[in-house]
């Protein structure tokens, strides 16, 4: 049990234990036995959540200010807690630190945004960022201390090398991604989604195999002193959620 600003969290303890992918092996079970969270403590949890998480915003100006580092792991380890098709876990998170390889990745990132931003995106969807106030500049490459870039796994290689499908890929990574936000979030630093178009260049500036596709970069840091946001409001939550 742990606490957050004086609520208590339930936390089950998790084993170690070294994963590797299966194919038809036998459905088994374990006991799993949480402590139910009494009702006032879960509606203290759930408000303060939703207060902390409506803070939440996406930031593209960041301190160059390291972070902790094991900060950062801890998240990316929430991140992989994610449900995933079959349990299959296909995502690969990659924490880039070195300086070199992020001004390489910005290089990159600048010449298809460049391309994007002339015409490839077209006026509908320049239009719709317009109000983002985005450009082909993008200086968070560089300017945060860390880069996570996630990459999605569409299949793998079983012990006999035949290509083993991974099943419901893009639902499993971006559910991945956005308890990765939460948790950089929750955890006091800021981050943003980037997601030049195309990203194939990831690939081959990181070292990554053939069966592995960029899904996303995220910075992740601290905002800047002058850091600003665009002048944005969510939609309620009456405007979101059908109750039935």
């Amino acid at each position: 049990m742990i606490s957050l600003s004086g609520i208590r969290l339930w936390v089950m303890p998790t084993p170690t234990r070294n994963w590797t992918p299966t194919h038809g092996d036998p459905y088994r079970t374990v006991p799993y036995r949480p402590a139910r969270m009494p009702a006032a403590e879960s509606l203290a949890r759930a408000a303060e959540l939703r207060a902390r998480m409506d803070e939440r915003r996406t930031v593209r100006q960041f301190s160059t200010d390291a972070v902790p580092e094991q900060v950062v792991k801890d998240a990316i380890a929430c991140a992989a807690t994610a449900p995933s098709g079959a349990h299959q876990q296909p995502w690969t998170f990659v924490l880039v630190k070195d300086a070199e390889v992020r001004r390489r990745i910005r290089r990159a990132a600048e010449e298809e945004e460049h391309r994007s931003y002339a015409g490839r995106l077209g006026e509908e969807w320049l239009a719709a960022l317009r109000p983002l106030g985005t450009d082909e500049v993008k200086p968070h490459l560089t300017d945060a201390p860390a880069l996570i870039v996630v990459f999605q796994q569409r299949y793998w290689l079983g012990p006999d090398g035949a290509k083993r499908k991974h099943y419901y890929v893009d639902e499993s990574v971006g559910i991945a991604v956005g308890m990765l936000l939460s948790a950089l979030h929750l955890s006091g630093l800021a981050a943003l989604v980037h997601t030049p178009s195309p990203m194939r260049f990831l690939g081959e500036v990181l070292g990554r195999p053939v069966n592995e596709k960029a899904f996303a970069v995220i910075p992740v840091g601290y905002p800047a002193a002058d850091c600003e946001v665009p002048d944005l409001v969510r939609k309620s939550l009456d405007q979101v959620m059908v109750e039935l």
